[in-house]
């Protein structure tokens, strides 16, 4: 199986380019977030490759990074969910976003995404949960500022033995603007209330 491709990237076309590998020319469909951080044409690329083999075709999806490979297959791992699919969630949100999204139940951010109806957005959140955890750490690493604070406070929750549910519900209360030892006080004293 090819799981990573290296070589001179010649065509781009969203969502598909064409990467020469030793001669051979390899078409690979990519997510818009991968699609805009490639390199100019006639520039050497490196891409993480998810191949998939059908009767009648050997496609191959490819990413810059591990996370957004890991979150592809996640996705694609949901009964009704196609590659596709997942590349359109994957070109509409980041990895960070998704991982959040999923963290906080906000199904909502997912019906932006076209092709993503309520009950897909909803089926996935349940599929997904407890599923994107490497990505959550990523997503505090990537997100700068409140995104970095909002997640780091709700894994200190969650560590703390909260449920999710309390837990996303805490930091959804919490300012836009707040640090994370903050937020961690402020949801602390939300939760302490009856």
């Amino acid at each position: 199986m090819i799981g990573r491709l290296s070589g001179t990237l010649l065509e781009k076309s969203p969502p598909t380019v064409l990467i020469d590998v030793g001669g051979v020319g390899y078409e690979v469909d990519v997510p818009m977030s991968t699609f805009y951080d490639l390199p100019g044409l006639g520039q050497p690329v490196v891409l993480l490759i998810h191949p998939v083999v059908r009767e009648d075709a050997h496609l191959l999806y490819g990413f810059l990074t591990t996370a957004e490979r890991d979150a592809f297959r996640q996705l694609v791992r949901i009964s009704g969910v196609g590659p596709r699919t997942a590349l359109s969630v994957l070109s509409g949100l980041s990895v960070a976003e998704l991982a959040q999204a999923v963290a906080l139940q906000e199904s909502a951010r997912l019906t932006r995404v076209p092709g993503i109806g309520k009950k897909t957005a909803e089926r996935l959140m349940l599929e997904l949960k407890g599923r994107l955890a490497p990505e959550l750490a990523q997503a505090g690493q990537t997100d700068g500022g409140a995104a970095t604070g909002n997640t780091d406070v709700l894994r200190a929750l969650l560590a703390l033995g909260y449920s999710e549910r309390e837990a996303a519900a805490a930091v959804r209360s919490l300012p836009a603007t707040v640090g994370v030892s903050e937020g961690i006080r402020q949801a602390l004293r939300l939760l302490a209330k009856p």
